[in-house]
């Protein structure tokens, strides 16, 4: 990694005028400020990205689904090896990217989330010694665009990088396409509950055919599930040369056990001691507000987030029906794409005999989606006022981006008080 003096004077300017604009928005109450001094340093200097990446150890970790928690998990299986340079807040583009590499100059190694269509470029900028690869499924057209251009630029940016290790997850069919062709792959069984976006050969255009955990081309025979050399059941992680141990995790939810046998096969292809690493990621637990509980005015209220289809399948598996009250919170601001028309993909049939209570900028929409799935609801536009408005006892809460981070801020701000998660509040 370079040290502060041997980098150009160019960058040195930069990481001193990133640090005033968040000494700036701090004493302006604007927040941490890590973006802006990311956005102010790379208007200053162009290439600091791989200049202060440079000698370190890098794993870049995306997928429309998981990144933060997979990142998290990564991060905590590779402390190991030394300091790792990650984002705590889940600031995925260049901005946040630079914020934490300049935060984090002496980590020899860094876990970096990268939003997937960035990570092309961002791997230009700092050679990657591992990509993770967790899924890939349709989100917010009206933002993102077409799955199948986010497939076809993660497949370039791993051509140009041939002697990166990429650990793919062989049940998602997309993700199994961009990795196909790397000469370095650790093929991973996490999972792939929602195939909706890959009923087509991402190759050929032929349908996808489908055998209980098997998938393959019918347009070309070559293109079908590798071999897992990572899978893990209910109790286990098993890896190579007959490697097993017991996986327990914080974080609730199939999905978040794929997410972590994809961070041990990361960690281990970096150096770390799986035995070790498969103990770290079960320390995790609350990842930026997700998975969250806090009680506040005699309710438990925990917290999960889902931003496109696929996240929503997901995390309503996570719903305990036994809650006293549930509360869904959507939003249609740009983070989170002011299409709505996805509300449409998502099983909501499922709390046909649970009590909901629709909110956010954009309960209205909600309540229609409620509505012809047959679930009984009320409407309280407001997601703070709709926690309140619930008896006391345990409320669970689904939102998603913009509705997730402003009821954070308005629980904070309320005084609402951490509650520790034990492994019973997961099972």
């Amino acid at each position: 990694m370079p040290e502060a003096s041997r980098l150009p004077v160019r960058t040195r300017a930069a990481l001193a005028a990133a640090a005033t604009a968040r000494w700036a928005s701090r004493t302006a109450g604007r927040g941490k400020g890590s973006m802006i001094g990311g956005l102010v340093a790379e208007k200053i200097d162009p290439r600091i990205m791989s200049r202060l990446a440079a000698g370190k150890s890098v794993a870049l970790i995306t997928g429309t689904n998981g990144k933060s928690t997979t990142t998290r998990m990564t991060a905590a299986a590779l402390a190991g090896l030394g300091d790792v340079a990650t984002q705590a807040d889940g600031a995925n583009m260049d901005a946040g990217i630079i914020a934490t590499l300049s935060l984090q100059q002496d980590a020899p190694v860094a876990a970096l989330e990268v939003d997937e269509l960035h990570v092309a470029h961002v791997a230009d900028n700092t050679a990657p010694r591992v990509f993770t690869l967790l899924n890939l499924s349709r989100d917010q057209l009206d933002r993102v665009g077409e799955i199948n251009i986010i497939e076809q630029s993660l497949r370039g940016g791993i051509a140009r990088h041939p002697d990166a290790v990429v650990v793919a997850n062989c049940d998602d069919v997309l993700v199994t396409s961009a990795a196909f062709d790397a000469p370095h792959v650790v093929w991973v069984a996490a999972g792939a509950s929602w195939v909706g976006d890959s009923v087509s050969c991402p190759r050929s255009g032929e349908p996808i055919i489908r055998n209980g955990d098997d998938w393959y081309s019918t347009g070309d025979e070559a293109f079908r599930r590798p071999t897992p050399q990572w899978w893990f059941d209910d109790e286990n992680l098993y890896g190579p040369d007959g490697f097993i141990a017991p996986m327990t995790l914080k974080v609730p939810g199939r999905a978040n056990r794929g997410n972590a046998a994809q961070a041990v096969a990361t960690a281990v292809a970096m150096g770390a001691d799986p035995a070790s690493a498969v103990r770290a990621v079960g320390t995790v637990g609350e990842v930026a507000g997700r998975y969250g509980t806090v009680e506040l005015n005699g309710r438990r209220i925990r917290t999960l987030l889902a931003k496109n289809p696929a996240g929503w399948q997901e995390a309503l598996s996570m719903i305990d029906a036994t809650a006293d009250s549930l509360v869904i919170a959507v939003n249609g601001q740009v983070p989170d794409g002011e299409d709505l028309s996805w509300l449409w993909d998502v099983r909501f049939e499922a709390f046909e005999q649970v009590k909901v209570i629709a909110s956010g900028e954009r309960a209205a929409d909600l309540s229609v989606r409620l509505l012809y799935a047959g679930a009984e609801h009320t409407v309280v536009d407001d997601p703070f006022a709709a926690i309140a408005s619930c008896p006391p006892g345990r409320v669970e809460v689904l939102a998603n981006y913009t509705a997730f981070r402003d009821l954070g801020v308005a629980l904070e701000r309320a005084g609402a008080k951490p509650v520790e998660k034990t492994v019973e509040d997961n099972a």
